[in-house]
């Protein structure tokens, strides 16, 4: 039970070293994009070998085909209604808002809540989906942890340097993405605890509709950012990762 808190609270955490590296360490945005590409990489290796393949063990077809499509959804919803309070890409540090009549302008690191809302979006289910794999004595998903402490990582960074530009304290920062970590390192108990008893169909369903909520994600925020600050050589950043992680998968 311990080691599903620990596992999820290691992963999620990479959420606060990287608020710490983008409040104290200024690098360049190609290098966040190549962080960015790499970590998709490993977390779509990690999807595709380890979680989804482990949900249609579990629950067979119907459980993984409904929960990719729920997680998919969950996603999508989350992400509309953060971009109706102004916030359309969680990890960005920039975020542009269009008033009638007035010229579009940036607005750095608005909208700190939601930023932390929408990071538990995917931080939740992924945490969860790291419990899961602890259920019946088996050990923790390697792979699954790598690729989610990788994916982390540029989201605290390149939100909390926005959010820094913006006059939010360094307090209020850290403070903002440790309550994510925290929330990340429960869902990961939360997870092992309540599913631990429930059939087998049920656990796959959940590992699908995590699966759904992060790829979903990986389209929708990550990998066009990675090649908006990255350009065209983050692919070859994403297939690295891919590869490392797949290979991680078959030790």
């Amino acid at each position: 039970m311990w080691w599903a808190l620990f596992w999820g609270g290691v992963a999620g955490g990479a959420v606060f070293l990287g608020a710490l590296a983008g409040i104290y360490w200024r690098v360049s945005s190609k290098v966040i994009g190549a962080v960015m590409a790499f970590g998709a990489g490993v977390l779509i290796s990690a999807l595709a070998f380890s979680l989804t393949r482990e949900a249609f063990d579990k629950g067979g077809v119907l459980a993984v085909t409904v929960g990719l499509a729920l997680g998919a959804l969950a996603f999508f919803a989350g992400d509309t209604i953060l971009d109706r309070h102004g916030t359309r890409r969680r990890t960005r540090s920039s975020v542009r808002l269009r008033s009638k009549g007035s010229p579009q302008k940036n607005v750095e690191g608005s909208g700190g809540l939601a930023l932390a809302l929408g990071a538990m979006l995917d931080g939740v289910p992924e945490s969860a989906a790291i419990g899961i794999t602890l259920l019946g004595g088996g050990s923790v998903g390697l792979p699954m942890v790598t690729a989610v402490f990788l994916s982390n990582i540029p989201e605290g960074w390149s939100s909390s340097a926005g959010m820094r530009k913006s006059g939010r304290s360094t307090r209020y920062i850290l403070l903002l993405w440790l309550a994510v970590t925290v929330a990340s390192a429960l869902s990961s108990l939360l997870g092992y605890l309540l599913l631990g008893l429930a059939p087998a169909a049920v656990q796959g369903a959940v590992q699908a509709f995590a699966a759904g909520a992060i790829i979903t994600m990986l389209a929708d925020t990550m990998m066009p950012e990675a090649f908006e600050r990255g350009g065209p050589r983050v692919g070859l950043l994403t297939a690295l990762g891919f590869t490392l992680s797949f290979l991680l998968s078959q030790v």
